[in-house]
């Protein structure tokens, strides 16, 4: 069994039982200790369980679950500099984009630094602090400053970008049901991400693999407002295949 089957099972004991331990499983998979320890630890770093003493048991806020932006941070580092570095790949000189308040868009900020030319539209506070000394011209949409995220949300930041207009947004989400949608845990930053997408000619999604088949409380958009979608090597097949057969161009890095 390879260790994404072995997961995905763990994960589904898990929904069913309430709770799993570590010798259990290492019988069941007829595996070793360390092997299911690893395992319990990549679940839980990508935010999929929580990790006890012994073995593991389910996340307790799910569709509420509003992690912080530092939180964020420590998770999926790789995945999310390597989507990161194809999304400025795709950036041309003279455009103006739209970047989320999101550790993903953090990283794609500072992949920014170096372009001249480039116009960034943003509600992240952060965002605005990793591009303050380079060359690109940062506006900023105003707004209530949500402290979990360094976001700016509300009336401010949603009538700013309603009279802005921007080549391409990218944008990271918390959950992505492809027959459902992008949501996210707060119902102000959902309003300010969808404002962001109608300002927005293109639509990118910047996404670790770890965020598919998640749905969280609110709806940013629908999968049809989506052009472009970056991600890694773990998603989901059945995922990859139905955003292909919507039309979405999808890379995977």
């Amino acid at each position: 069994m390879l260790s994404g089957e072995r997961r995905r099972e763990i994960l589904e004991i898990l929904g069913t039982d309430g709770r799993v331990l570590v010798r259990d499983l290492a019988r069941k998979f007829r595996t070793s200790l360390i092997t299911v320890r690893k395992d319990l630890e990549c679940l839980h770093n990508q935010g999929q369980l929580e990790r006890t003493h012994g073995g593991a048991l389910p996340l307790r806020s799910g569709a509420l679950q509003d992690q912080t932006l530092q939180e964020k941070q420590r998770q999926h580092r790789q995945q999310k500099m390597r989507i990161a570095v194809a999304a400025v790949r795709m950036i041309r000189p003279g455009q103006v984009i739209i970047l989320d308040s999101g550790t993903t868009t953090t990283a794609i900020a500072r992949g920014c630094r170096h372009l001249r030319g480039l116009t960034v539209i943003t509600n992240g506070t952060n965002i605005a602090a990793e591009l303050a000394d380079s060359q690109t011209d940062v506006i900023l949409t105003g707004g209530s400053l949500r402290r979990n995220s360094f976001s700016l949300v509300g009336p401010l930041a949603e009538e700013s970008l309603s009279k802005l207009s921007a080549d391409i947004l990218f944008l990271a989400v918390d959950g992505f049901d492809v027959s459902y949608g992008l949501t996210t845990p707060n119902q102000l930053e959902a309003r300010v991400n969808r404002a962001m997408s109608e300002a927005a000619k293109r639509t990118i999604v910047v996404s670790d693999s770890s965020k598919f088949g998640r749905r969280s409380l609110s709806l940013i958009i629908p999968i049809s407002a989506v052009h472009e979608t970056i991600t890694d090597r773990g998603i989901p097949k059945g995922d990859l295949k139905a955003l292909r057969e919507s039309n979405i161009d999808v890379t995977v890095v």
